[in-house]
């Protein structure tokens, strides 16, 4: 991974260089976002790609193939100037009641044929496994992987939610390029660990919810309500008590960013992952165009030691006990 610029960087495998703002599009799926807008969705698209964006996250499941569908039809006349990540190893029942980690070679083998079609596509610049399979060997998973690198129909392999020990596995069978885990300001697990290892190996990571699902958007209110599938329903960071202290931290921070930097608290989340680690790419949730206003307010300036440390000490005042992201993680096979 090269550094063109501090807000540009180039992944391991990849040729083209990518703004290290990506959009991601798992809510462009509709699956536990309220069902799917393909319109605004392909606008939301376009409107990235106008505002600087080249690297487009998705993955097979955001919407049981859905979310890669609008991106492939967004992407025509227009591929060859963006970066597509997608991903693998999650695999779902028929009614689509249930999703389950399922990395088999078949399982990859169908995957990746399946994405192709639906991203119109005939390579995809980084594939990444979904989330860990303990039930199928990492070395079948691995070749598998590499057999796709081989035939072309990849560039690069990354992987999602997996930990050091599961990485140092994968990377005795294939080059890794980069890791996705869940990164914001109330969601700090992987500083232990995770981040240390991704710069040692000159990795990129691609930081998902760095809004925290919306808590970090500076539009969240102690009245707000969630219907439907809306994953925040089980998010236990959205009940209260909890949702009272990161509101109210929230509350500190965007004071903060105004009276400091002139920012948004959305502009001071996103630079704060960005200024976490020269290698971190977070991805920008979005769905509709508007959505997108705001991404260059993160761009072109970052945060002092002082503001970090100010940064810390409002996280601690009002957050005495972080609560992680686990509640997402889809249960083995």
């Amino acid at each position: 991974m090269s550094q063109n610029s501090k807000d540009t960087l180039t992944i391991k495998g990849i040729d083209t260089p990518v703004l290290r703002i990506a959009l991601g599009t798992w809510a462009i799926g509709g699956w536990m976002w309220g069902g799917p807008d393909d319109d605004n969705a392909i606008k939301t698209i376009h409107k990235a790609i106008d505002n600087g964006i080249n690297l487009i996250d998705t993955a097979p499941v955001y919407g049981f193939g859905h979310s890669e569908e609008v991106v492939g039809k967004a992407l025509q006349g227009k591929r060859d100037k963006i970066v597509i990540a997608t991903k693998v190893a999650l695999n779902w029942s028929d009614d689509k009641e249930k999703v389950f980690r399922d990395a088999r070679p078949a399982r990859i083998r169908k995957e990746i044929e399946d994405s192709l079609t639906r991203l119109k596509t005939d390579y995809i610049d980084l594939y990444q496994i979904h989330w860990p399979d303990d039930k199928t060997p990492v070395e079948e998973s691995a070749i598998e992987l590499e057999k796709l690198r081989k035939e072309g129909k990849i560039k690069a392999i990354g992987v999602s939610n997996f930990s050091v020990q599961q990485m140092e596995a994968i990377r005795q069978y294939t080059k890794l390029s980069a890791i996705q885990p869940p990164y914001n300001l109330f969601e700090r697990e992987i500083e232990a660990d995770v981040l240390p290892y991704a710069e040692k190996h000159d990795l990129a990571v691609l930081c998902y919810g760095p809004l925290c699902r919306g808590l970090l958007s500076g539009k969240m209110t102690k009245d707000r309500v969630f219907n439907g599938d809306d994953l925040r329903k089980s998010d236990p960071k959205f009940s209260s008590p909890a949702f009272d202290h990161y509101l109210a931290a929230t509350e500190e921070l965007k004071t903060f960013a105004k009276d400091t930097h002139n920012k948004s608290l959305l502009a001071l989340a996103v630079r704060w992952v960005l200024d976490k680690y020269q290698g971190n790419i977070p991805l920008w949730g979005a769905r509709k165009p508007e959505q997108i206003e705001g991404i260059r307010d993160a761009l072109g300036w970052s945060l002092s030691a002082n503001d970090l440390n100010t940064i810390n000490d409002i996280l601690n005042k009002h957050i005495k006990k972080p609560i992680s992201p686990e509640f997402m993680a889809p249960p083995n096979r």
